[in-house]
């Protein structure tokens, strides 16, 4: 794996800052892609089986794809984790080797010095900064896209995590963002049916967010608050932050990631449950939607709560969801195909000029409404590939229907964590009471 420390007299950065650098390892993504496909054309010509060719070409792109993005880390790590959690999207008979490539970008990347994170904390928390700790583990316990956590005793005696931002975070982000936008198509094929290029949009504008952990902090702050003694969910405190450091109490559990692997049916419908409810809940409780929702932020504790470890990304919803979402809902579970392509039109879901019908909206809508027609649905890969590929499908009236219907700027948001949270959903292959859950709290839906 490459080493991805660089030297600047005696200084050692976390991240590769030259954009250059950089931008190599990003192009080699799509041109190994191509590379790879005009090999298998070729072994495929002097008679090599074609499906072994293709599942050899597969593991081999998702290896590479784990490679650059995860010793990357930045916007390239953070684009990997929010393409994680559509991998249930991808047909089973590709689908293996990106699940696994995918799922290490959860939870998984390359951690720097220790020295180097004790340069952070001094310049974090002043140079007396280890006095603040009863102890300090220098070994990392997890990395991610821009930043690494740290296990350690707090000089009260309470466990703490140590969240450090890598040095270089800012430009690495920066540089990845603007070249992975200029190969958002060829990134596609990893994920049909969904856009990639509003994603990596949307990460781009919620770069400073993401790099500002004094926001962070606030922002667990308030949903520790609007979530405290309730028995379903632990939202760790926070203990003290700064800018590019964050410290919150010490949580353990099984992390999604694992139940997804190995988890029985009842602790999946569990962890289900409780992250729909969580997602569903958090806009009318706290006024926030926690906006980053791939598993390696969620844990399911000894004591069955779900435990949220990560608020970098939250969407501010003061008025929470919005109300006429609940009703376009429920009109597309009940058939109201009129009345639902009116709401749509009022508030510039359809765009100007388009000639569709109120029957090709419903016909487009109503099949993504199907968990919500009975007390539970069971949540299955399977359902999402279906998904994915009527709406994905270009030859296909349902393809052609999207591309006559428009998000709004303000919606993009909440319709990629809703849809991210269903892929983790279909992740836990869950059954859970999806209707009840949003019958509760998104408002309008409810008659």
């Amino acid at each position: 794996m490459t080493d991805f420390r660089e030297r600047t007299g005696d200084r050692e950065s976390a991240m590769p800052r030259r954009g250059a650098a950089r931008t190599a390892k990003l192009a080699s993504l799509p041109l190994g892609i191509a590379g790879r496909a005009v090999g298998g054309w070729g072994r495929r010509l002097t008679g090599q089986n074609a499906d072994q060719v293709s599942a050899t070409l597969s593991a081999k792109a998702a290896e590479q794809l784990f490679e650059v993005l995860g010793t990357l880390k930045g916007g390239a790590m953070k684009f990997g984790q929010a393409l994680s959690v559509f991998e249930a999207a991808v047909p089973d008979d590709m689908a293996e080797p990106y699940r696994e490539a995918l799922t290490k970008l959860q939870s998984a990347a390359p951690p720097m010095s220790a020295r180097q994170t004790h340069r952070v904390l001094a310049e974090q928390l002043g140079r007396s900064w280890t006095g603040r700790f009863a102890h300090f583990d220098d070994e990392p316990a997890a990395s991610a896209s821009i930043g690494q956590v740290h296990r350690a005793t707090w000089h009260d005696g309470r466990e703490v995590a140590v969240k450090v931002q890598y040095p270089g975070a800012d430009e690495a982000l920066r540089s990845d963002l603007r070249q992975l936008q200029r190969f958002s198509r060829l990134f596609q094929a990893f994920v049909p049916g969904t856009d990639v290029k509003p994603l990596l949009s949307e990460l781009a504008e919620r770069m400073d967010e993401e790099l500002d952990y004094l926001s962070e902090a606030d922002h667990q702050r308030a949903f520790a608050k609007a979530f405290e003694g309730d028995p379903a969910f632990l939202i760790p405190r926070v203990v003290a932050s700064a800018p590019k450091v964050v410290v919150t109490e010490w949580a353990t559990g099984t992390p999604l990631a694992e139940i997804i692997a190995n988890g029985d049916q009842e602790t999946r419908n569990v962890a289900g449950r409780l992250l729909a409810e969580f997602h569903y809940s958090s806009p009318a409780r706290v006024h926030l939607l926690h906006s980053d929702p791939h598993p390696g932020n969620f844990m399911l504790t000894a004591d069955g709560r779900l435990c949220v470890i990560d608020f970098g990304g939250v969407a501010k919803l003061p008025n929470g969801i919005p109300h006429h979402l609940g009703e376009m809902t429920r009109l597309a579970l009940d058939g109201h195909s009129e009345e639902l392509m009116q709401l749509l039109q009022e508030n510039g879901f359809v765009r100007e000029g388009s000639e569709l019908s109120s029957d090709q909206v419903l016909t487009y809508l109503a099949p993504f409404t199907e968990p919500l027609a009975t007390p539970t649905f069971h949540f299955t890969r399977r359902w999402m590939q279906r998904q994915a590929g009527r709406v994905g499908d270009t030859r296909g009236t349902d393809f052609r229907t999207g591309r006559s219907l428009n998000l709004p700027p303000e919606y993009l948001m909440i319709h990629r964590v809703t849809a991210g949270s269903t892929g983790i959903l279909c992740q836990l292959g869950a059954d859970i009471p999806a209707r009840g859950i949003v019958e509760r709290w998104q408002p309008g839906f409810a008659i």
